[in-house]
């Protein structure tokens, strides 16, 4: 445990001269380019580099141009089949042939693993060149829980589809430490990613998708110690993320390595206040499972980055082949949404927060003294006195329903009751949906409650309010 300790310790010191870091005065925040930094998209299925078909410039010129600056890929080691989860045109499910994987295919669906594909890092290296530049921050994820026998079955892992005869397992025990064959040629993709990607700022490496479906934590910090080794003597130090839950849990004994706590399908966001208390930014790294109505998933980021979140990404179905500027109009049976009406909202969100200095921030609740209106939440971020970020949303959990997530959208008008420090301040009522400023005023106040009315709105609004 002391050698962890003492290596933890200088991975985080040699992080201080990277791009892409903890922010080193509120370390809940990244510092991405010298500037305090949220990341928040609306992303494609992961399948941005395995898909030989998918179109990367075209995807990546759609983000920037709603001022989005995250996307999130699979490296290869796992693919699915185009029937999974109810997605339409899955860009994690490639066209037979179009299958592109860190190992030599020597025969169809035959790898050798002990021989790295050229074409593959070429194109890895490329998207990543292209995000950075846009200014977008790739997470690379590394492995993925397999779900499933049948998608184990068609990883180049497992021992039928290699000539090495590496991976004679049950998919449960795929990613563990039971088989030194497998966890030898795991490591030593992790190792090569890893090496080739050094050269980049915009670079994030997150161990494991979804590890709670049967991924062994002692196999998840083994590879974060790989990762961490790996970078030991190279130029570049980057941040390692973990997969922490399913909307919530307490991180109890975290990782020292890992500095990005990521959950999925995070509503309400209680995992930020739950771990409050952790060194490291909290991500709501996966929605897309709560049907197909736009502002769901709007709702859903507003509400987490404004709990005190910094990383939010929206599993956006509007990306596929052909369709790789998120035009394709996703079908009702999906499981989720995205649209370029979305990608806009959420980039809303991006300038809302770029208009605080939002590292002094923290959340507020007490601010909030009244005015929400019943089935309503109201979150508010704070630097007492100076800088007030405040959200109410008409959105709710609809456990053991489908969609699992509802929001009302009749017309309001709500007078919020608000906790002030004394001073002179501007206030700005900011449409979530389209940017527009509905109403500004300016006022003195001489200390304690005040009293806030809001334009007309339907589904959110927030108030932006500074001394």
């Amino acid at each position: 445990m002391l050698r962890v300790l003492a290596l933890a310790a200088l991975y985080c010191a040699a992080l201080a001269g990277q791009t892409l870091r903890l922010h080193p005065t509120n370390s809940r925040y990244y510092e991405f380019r010298g500037k305090p930094t949220v990341l928040i998209t609306s992303a494609e299925h992961y399948g941005a580099v395995l898909n030989q078909d998918f179109d990367m410039t075209r995807y990546l010129d759609a983000l920037a141009k709603d001022k989005l600056n995250l996307t999130r890929i699979f490296t290869g080691a796992y693919r699915e089949f185009p029937a999974d989860f109810g997605i339409s045109r899955n860009t994690l499910a490639p066209a037979p042939g179009r299958y592109l994987t860190p190992w030599v295919e020597v025969s169809t669906n035959k790898w050798d693993l002990t021989k790295w594909n050229p074409a593959y890092f070429e194109r890895l290296k490329n998207f990543v060149r292209l995000a950075d530049e846009r200014g977008i921050v790739v997470e690379v994820t590394l492995f993925t829980a397999y779900y499933n026998a049948k998608r184990w079955e068609a990883c180049p892992l497992f021992h039928t589809n290699n000539v090495n005869g590496v991976g004679n397992a049950v998919y449960t025990d795929a990613l563990s430490l039971k088989h030194k064959d497998l966890v030898d040629v795991g490591s030593a993709m992790a190792r090569k990613i890893v090496t080739e990607l050094n050269s980049f700022d915009n670079v994030l490496f997150e161990i494991c998708n979804e590890p709670y479906f049967g991924v062994a934590m002692d196999w998840q910090r083994h590879i974060a110690k790989v990762i961490a080794e790996t970078e030991g003597p190279l130029a570049k130090k980057h941040l390692i993320a973990q997969n922490i839950a399913n909307n919530t849990a307490v991180v109890a004994d975290p990782d020292p390595l890992v500095s990005v706590f990521n959950f999925h399908y995070a509503r309400p966001p209680v995992a930020v206040e739950q771990n409050r208390t952790v060194k490291g930014v909290i991500g709501f790294d996966e929605s897309g499972f709560d049907g197909t109505l736009d502002g769901v998933y709007r709702i859903q980021g507003w509400d987490f980055v404004l709990a005190g979140g910094a990383h939010y990404n929206n599993l956006d179905y509007s990306f596929a082949v052909g369709n790789e500027d998120g035009t394709f109009a996703v079908p009702g049976t999906d499981p989720g949404f995205g649209s370029p009406a979305l990608r806009r909202s959420l980039g809303v969100l991006r300038d809302f927060m770029d208009s605080f200095e939002f590292v002094r921030m923290a959340p507020a609740p007490g601010v909030l003294l009244g005015g929400v209106p019943e089935g309503a939440t109201g979150r508010v971020l704070a630097e007492a006195g100076r800088q007030y970020a405040v959200y109410v949303h008409h959105g709710k959990p609809m456990p053991g329903m489908r969609p699992q997530y509802a929001y009302g959208n009749r017309r309001q008008l709500i007078q919020l009751e608000l906790q002030l420090l004394p001073g002179s301040y501007e206030a700005e009522w900011w449409n979530p949906l389209t940017g527009a400023i509905e109403q500004k005023e300016t006022f003195t106040h001489t200390g304690g409650p005040r009293r806030m009315a809001s334009p007309a709105y339907r589904e959110d609004i927030a108030l932006r309010l500074t001394r």
